[in-house]
């Protein structure tokens, strides 16, 4: 499958409708061997053939009309997406913007290119995106050759310092790329508990030239996020355990938790608990459900509702395999939660695992809570 039919193939409803609005937007005689071609690549994606198609949009067998059509129909797909999808997101919405800045500098239209270039700049400070920053810091320099409008001074101080700080995000990201690389090609961590501690040490040595990101907070939950789901994905308990533990003590330590990142510190300790209880730990699995509850009422109950069903989840699979009475009244007791009673995902955990721990309280059933 080529790329026009990979094209084809993802667009959805609302995408083949506006494609056919844009194509007949103005009039023209007869069939359109475009959208025919659209319609029979889209009606055939595993048994498309080029001679049929050809065949039937040309007498001659001369493919290079059917080629010179084909790069016409990918072409007008990409303006009709574009078009479609302008500003369906910030990223898009700058890069227009700044598309459009350039159209209108060529035209000689620098007060209205000074106009899409500051609406750019304003999106993007707005969602803290250096990279597009430095295209458009560099343009507002360009553009300031043009018209005594624009101070350069005072865009080449803003370029300077977004630089400063779009140097700090690379090499975070340079960092995390390496990692998650050596990570996945690396043995299995079970045998060894200090081999991951190592590795990660090792990587942001060799990668970082700042103390500044090394010691970076940021830098320093975007490779717990990163590693947690990588062994996660891994199936890794162990190696999980013993990082979570050491992660959320240093974490804690040196006070790195706060309003801001709530989310990821509730996150953290649910991966731990689920992690304990893998590595039959229970007693100490439950320990940290303890803090999960306690944490979920901090910042006056901020994700309470978002971690209420997963503070349910790990006392339920703990207590299964320790106590199933109170493993079933923890069930009893969440069925009739609001917040878990709206989702029907968290309905069929609870009636699922009443029914298994029922039947394996009588004795009938010997398996695992789902």
């Amino acid at each position: 499958m080529n790329i026009l039919q990979n094209i084809i193939a993802v667009m959805n409803k609302e995408e083949i409708r506006h494609y056919k609005i844009f194509i007949n937007r103005t009039e023209k005689e007869g069939e359109r061997k475009d959208e025919i071609l659209f319609d029979y690549t889209r009606k055939n994606p595993e048994s498309y053939k080029e001679n049929k198609i050809s065949k039937l949009l040309y007498s001659s067998d001369d493919k290079n009309a059917l080629y010179r059509l084909k790069n016409r129909l990918l072409e007008d797909l990409g303006r009709s997406l574009l078009a479609q999808h302008y500003n369906n997101n910030e990223l898009t919405l700058i890069a227009n913007n700044i598309l459009l800045s350039r159209l209108f500098q060529q035209k000689g239209q620098f007060k209205i290119a000074n106009f899409y270039l500051s609406k750019a700049e304003r999106k993007a400070i707005e969602k803290e995106y250096a990279e597009w920053l430095d295209i458009i810091y560099s343009d507002f320099i360009k553009l300031s050759h043009e018209t005594l409008e624009i101070n350069p001074e005072e865009y080449i101080k803003k370029r300077k310092e977004n630089r400063n700080k779009l140097t700090k995000i690379q090499e975070i990201d340079d960092i995390l790329a390496a990692l998650i690389y050596r990570i996945k090609i690396s043995q299995n961590f079970s045998s060894q508990s200090a081999k991951i501690l190592d590795l990660l040490q090792k990587t942001v040595n060799d990668f970082s030239k700042s103390k500044e990101v090394k010691n970076s907070s940021v830098l320093r939950f975007k490779i717990y996020d990163a590693v947690s789901r990588i062994l996660l994905q891994q199936k890794n308990y162990v190696a999980l355990e013993k990082y979570l533990l050491k992660t959320y003590k240093e974490f804690s330590n040196e006070k790195l938790f706060n309003q801001n990142n709530h989310d990821t510190k509730l996150q953290m300790l649910t991966y731990l608990i689920n992690s304990l209880f893998k590595n039959k730990k229970i007693d100490i699995s439950l320990e940290y459900a303890d803090k999960l509850k306690h944490a979920m009422t901090e910042y006056e109950n901020l994700f309470y509702n978002k971690y209420l069903f997963y503070y349910y989840n790990s006392l339920v699979i703990n207590y299964s395999e320790k106590n199933i009475d109170k493993a079933i009244e923890y069930l009893l007791e969440a069925k009739d939660m609001e917040v878990i009673k709206k989702l029907p995902m968290y309905n069929v955990f609870v009636y699922l695992n009443l029914a298994v721990l029922n039947f394996q309280k009588r004795g009938a059933y010997k398996g695992n809570v789902i």
